[in-house]
């Protein structure tokens, strides 16, 4: 069994400078690859700039997605033109079923088309699915070119535009296919959430939530005074949450950037939840939907196998609740031996064990904790009504 993990000694920013700045950034703290997270408004007209000040070559591409794409890519092309470089764009389809080889051999044919170099590099504009997709397909065209990450969503914001993971789903499972390849660059632009769905923006929330879960009791407590605010976008409140979230991943990454320890506690919830995406095909839920669910049985398993006090199972539910999320889910027999199965392909299995993240209490976990299958099955929240997402 691994330690506790606590996480309080190392984020020492101070939480109220942090939340009165106006202009926030982050550093991931890699060495040579270390790089910043911007995090403010009006940050998509800089984009060209900011590469150009990091010397990058002069073709690119800017791949997004046919829903963003339309919205903010021509400012994005604009940017990267004005600052002397010669851009294309690749469109994908929207949604986690982009997320497959097939899409990044196409985007391979037209970064060969146009020509891109080694010294070239790729934007990622778009949520998670994007910026998973372009990574992938940056570190493996010509072997690795440089890429940016402008992610376009709440939950790419806080969490997969951070970090280096990025990858493509197969059928067996979820991001079964990846690297560890890190942007130069991230441009958290806060404006752009303007335009974010309504269930785009509950969904980012799970990931913000599970922050303080694993690591922050004072985020944990101000999300549960301050999520109307978050839901009314609020531009203070999201900059200065969104920078908490950075810093903590910052932290986890900058310590194990490759998940041989510490970072696997950014998988609380995710190891059901994953398999609640691959058995719905990646139809059903939004990721943070799925991820809500996972750390609602997570919670339970915690309860039951890390001493997790009832009060706090109670309060994570009740947030996830607050802030439109899913608690639990409708499974028939069959539904739950596929989602048995299916989490067998995650990536945390070891020895042919399912391994959790578990909390002992709001604000500290452990990590690869072997559990029952019994127990696996008797966490997971059984619905009454079907889930109906908040548009």
């Amino acid at each position: 069994m691994l330690r506790s993990i606590r996480l309080a000694q190392a984020l020492t920013v101070a939480a109220e400078d942090a939340y009165t700045v106006a202009m926030r950034v982050v550093k991931v703290p890699l060495g040579q690859r270390s790089y910043s997270i911007f995090i403010g408004s009006r940050l998509l007209p800089r984009l060209g700039g900011e590469c150009a000040r990091l010397k990058l070559g002069r073709r690119c591409a800017v791949i997004a997605d046919a829903r963003v794409a339309p919205l903010y890519a021509d400012a994005a092309l604009a940017s990267l033109e004005a600052a002397g470089f010669a851009p294309v764009l690749l469109t994908v389809p929207a949604g986690e079923t982009a997320k497959r080889l097939a899409n990044v051999q196409r985007c391979y044919d037209q970064l060969a088309a146009h020509r891109l170099e080694r010294k070239s590099f790729i934007v990622a504009l778009g949520g998670g699915v994007v910026g998973d997709l372009a990574g992938f397909v940056a570190a493996t065209f010509l072997r690795g070119v440089a890429f940016v990450q402008v992610p376009t969503t709440l939950l790419a914001q806080v969490d997969s535009s951070v970090g280096g993971k990025v990858g493509v789903n197969l059928d067996a499972g979820k991001n079964l296919v990846g690297a560890f390849y890190q942007p130069r660059l991230v441009l958290a632009d806060l404006d752009i959430l303007g335009t974010l769905p309504e269930r785009e923006l509950r969904a980012g929330l799970a990931e913000v939530i599970k922050y303080g879960v694993i690591a922050d009791a004072a985020l944990f407590r101000r999300l549960e005074r301050e999520v109307p605010k978050l839901l009314a976008r609020d531009p203070a409140t999201l900059a200065a949450v969104i920078a908490r979230c950075c810093r903590i991943k910052a932290v986890v990454v900058g310590r194990d950037e490759t998940e041989s320890g510490l970072r696997a506690i950014l998988n609380f919830g995710h190891t059901i939840g994953h398999g609640l995406e691959a058995i719905s095909r990646y139809g059903s839920y939004l990721h943070g939907e799925a991820i809500s669910i996972g750390m609602v049985a997570a919670a339970a398993l915690s309860a039951r196998v890390a001493g997790l006090p009832a009060g706090d199972v109670a309060r994570i539910s009740a947030l996830l609740d607050r802030a439109g999320l899913p608690t639990s889910v409708r499974l028939a027999a069959p539904q739950r031996k596929r989602l048995l199965a299916a989490m067998q392909h995650d990536k945390k299995v070891s020895g042919g064990e399912v391994k959790f993240v578990l909390a002992k209490r709001i604000g500290e976990v452990v990590a690869g904790q072997a559990v029952p299958e019994a127990f696996i099955l008797e966490s997971i929240p059984v619905q009454s009504p079907t889930f109906e997402p908040k548009s």
